[in-house]
């Protein structure tokens, strides 16, 4: 087992190993001797058989010293026969990983059949768990850089961890194409996919967001965000929707950085103490969220394979993005900003109710929002109570002289698109762009157009207008519910 070596270790000072030491000083005296007899050709053969055989000789030597490795997680440091370290790995299994290096399958791959046979001594260092492995892997190949990791340290085109320390809210991202400012990187790393483990492990313990929302704590509408899956599953803190602080927020980024660069061993103290100082002060709800950090760090040895931990992408809205989106796929002449959603609903097939969302530059905004009794209609008609919202919502706008939405999204199909715009045709009014999204296929309906608009379901636009859509149905069965009990209360 060895220890942390710096990049700058000259030859000398790293003859402290002993298995280094025992196999190098024959080998070192041969070398000098065949120097002092000049360049002749007979020489240098005499002394490239004598390398070889010394070579030889440190391959064996190497792979019977494998063999006494530990079973644990850690990285590996194979050396040449000048003891320079010329290839690092990390594993989850260091006897096993290792030792595979030394197998009839190795001399027979072509990633490392042009090399093995330099080898000539192995070590390792002992990590707590694969992610600490991970980390310490990329860190050494970053300060030694051995020549057959060379690769690593010169294709940019491998993956880097990426804090963007720029925004109000730090996000973690995985990139092949690292940026020079506002950032903090790690890496780069030998596997994407155990990295991305690393990272689903890691998010788990520090909640860190993962999406490309640019965040601000003085833009208030971001509390009326709706968080993604990850949220919900206890994977990130929220800070889209300020269920976390700015400060508490940079606190646990500071804290995953602590960890990164390998003081896990303080952090787990400093994490420790401030659990101690929130019990005492009676912030027993504080004290446990830390105590549970405290396990899952300890107990990240327990987390199987990384690649198992991979976090599959979370279909997030991006709200500058989905504007953008909209403004292609509708042919708009520029961004649009305001979007309203109508949806209906019905109470036990008697009374119909409807709601109206209104998002502002993709975020939902509450004061927007209002609700309809719908008064015109007798039982249940989709149609007719779309005609009848529109018409009033409309007609008051337009009566009061104040702006309409960019974009109307009608909860439906073509048939709810086509009594919208005949509620503007009979009240004379010139429509805003009026779009239906048909829930079953997700087909957005254009006016004048018979032919659907089919996007891809990964496509930031219709993310957009499927928030809206969800947003306003869940609004409308609010209100659906809250008629419903009240009707309740009357009859008793």
């Amino acid at each position: 087992m060895v220890d942390y070596p710096s990049p700058n270790d000259s030859r000398d000072e790293r003859r402290d190993d002993p298995h280094e030491s025992r196999l190098q000083s024959g080998t070192a005296d041969v070398v000098k001797e065949t120097a002092a007899d000049g360049a002749s050709s007979d020489d240098d053969v005499a002394q490239s058989e004598v390398l070889d055989s010394a070579g030889s000789l440190g391959f064996d030597h190497a792979a019977t010293k494998v063999k006494s490795f530990p079973t644990s997680p850690g990285v590996y440091l194979m050396k040449d026969v000048a003891g320079r370290v010329i290839y690092v790995g990390k594993a989850k299994n260091l006897r096993s990983r290792a030792g595979s290096y030394f197998l009839k399958a190795a001399a027979e791959d072509q990633r490392t059949a042009t090399w093995i046979g330099e080898i000539a001594d192995i070590d390792y260092m002992d990590c707590d768990s694969e992610v600490d492995a991970l980390l310490v892997e990329s860190r050494l190949i970053k300060d030694i850089q051995p020549k057959h990791n060379k690769e690593l340290k010169d294709d940019k085109s491998f993956p880097y961890l990426m804090i963007t320390t720029h925004d109000e809210f730090p996000r973690i991202e995985v990139t092949r194409e690292p940026k020079a400012k506002g950032v903090k990187l790690y890496g780069p790393f030998a596997s994407a996919g155990a990295l991305r483990g690393a990272i689903g492990v890691l998010q788990k313990i520090f909640k860190f967001r993962t999406c490309t929302l640019d965040i601000s704590e003085s833009d208030e509408r971001w509390k009326w965000f709706r968080p993604c899956l990850l949220a919900s599953i206890n994977q990130c803190s929220a800070p889209c929707n300020f269920r976390i602080g700015k400060e508490d927020y940079r606190r646990d980024i500071k804290r995953l950085q602590t960890f990164l660069t390998g003081g896990k061993t303080r952090l787990l103290k400093e994490m420790q103490d401030e659990m101690v100082a929130a019990s005492k002060s009676l912030d027993f709800e504080r004290a446990a969220v830390l105590r549970d950090e405290i396990k899952m760090l300890e107990r990240l040895e327990e987390r199987g394979e990384l690649e198992t931990h991979a976090q599959p992408e979370v279909f997030y809205i991006d709200p500058k993005k989905g504007l953008a989106g909209l403004r292609k796929v509708l042919d708009m002449p520029k961004t649009p900003r305001v979007i309203e959603g109508v949806d209906i609903a019905h109470l036990g097939g008697g009374q119909t109710v409807a709601s109206l969302v209104q998002f502002i530059d993709g975020l939902p905004f509450k004061p927007g929002y209002r609700r309809f009794k719908i008064q015109d209609v007798k039982g249940i008609d989709d149609f007719r109570s779309i005609y009848e919202v529109v018409s009033r919502r409309f007609r008051r706008l337009s009566d009061s002289g104040d702006s309409f939405p960019d974009i109307l999204l009608i909860d439906g199909g073509k048939g709810q698109l086509n009594s919208a715009m005949a509620a503007f045709r009979d009240q004379d009014i010139t429509p805003p762009v009026v779009i239906s999204l048909a829930k079953k296929e997700e087909e957005i309906y254009r006016p004048g157009i018979s032919e659907p608009l089919k996007l891809s379901r990964n496509a930031f636009a219709l993310r957009l207008l499927q928030y809206v859509r969800d947003e306003s149905h869940r609004f409308a069965q609010h209100y659906h519910h809250m008629l419903r009990t009240k009707s309740t209360f009357d009859e008793t």
